[in-house]
């Protein structure tokens, strides 16, 4: 008898044990499983609207980018026009006064033309002096704006600055690949070659 009063206290003891290992296992005995699952979805809801507003910031940012490089662009087409109208029409400035005094040597020809009572001779003369000097002119203006003329006759055959049309026998003492003589003059302008010298090369 006192054996079973002894195993039903013991019964008696253990059952809030389990309810408190039941509670420890389950966690919050209140909390459903469409209770976590809410949880879930409103967790995924504020991620996707935090990566939809980096997105919109980026988007927003390319455009910006894009239209700033079209601008750039724009503003760059707009200066290499402006700079390159302005190069020509400085060169043309400068060619104004040798393109005059080409205009008074023609006029000076027609005048030769139609007065027959006008020394040939001297009038010739004076003609030739002056297209001499409209020459002198425009070359010194080309070498002031950077035109140089290349080296040819008597040079060694180069070929970024020279242009062989044709070869001719060596005379005595001239090394084979020397430049007898110039066709075409060739011109450099700063660094670049504008023309090749076209030669006759020696073999």
């Amino acid at each position: 008898m006192k054996g079973a009063v002894q195993e039903e206290n013991i019964q008696d003891a253990a059952e809030p044990l389990d309810m408190e290992t039941e509670v420890a296992d389950g966690g919050n005995p209140g909390r459903s499983a469409a209770d976590e699952e809410e949880s879930v979805d409103s967790s995924a809801e504020v991620q996707a609207s935090t990566i939809e507003g980096e997105l919109s910031q980026v988007k927003d940012q390319l455009l910006r980018l894009t239209a700033e490089f079209q601008n750039y662009r724009r503003r760059t087409e707009q200066s290499r026009v402006l700079d390159t109208s302005l190069g020509k029409s400085m060169v043309v400035q400068q060619m104004l006064g040798v393109f005059d005094d080409l205009g008074r040597s023609l006029d000076a020809a027609r005048d030769l033309e139609n007065n027959p009572d006008v020394d040939i001779a001297s009038s010739y003369e004076t003609l030739r002096s002056g297209v001499n000097l409209v020459f002198r002119n425009f070359q010194d203006e080309l070498k002031r704006l950077g035109l140089r003329e290349i080296d040819a006759v008597g040079k060694q055959f180069d070929e970024s600055v020279h242009e062989a049309l044709m070869q001719q026998p060596a005379p005595d003492g001239v090394e084979p690949g020397t430049v007898l003589s110039e066709i075409q003059k060739g011109y450099v302008f700063g660094d670049r070659v504008l023309r090749h010298s076209k030669v006759i090369v020696a073999s």
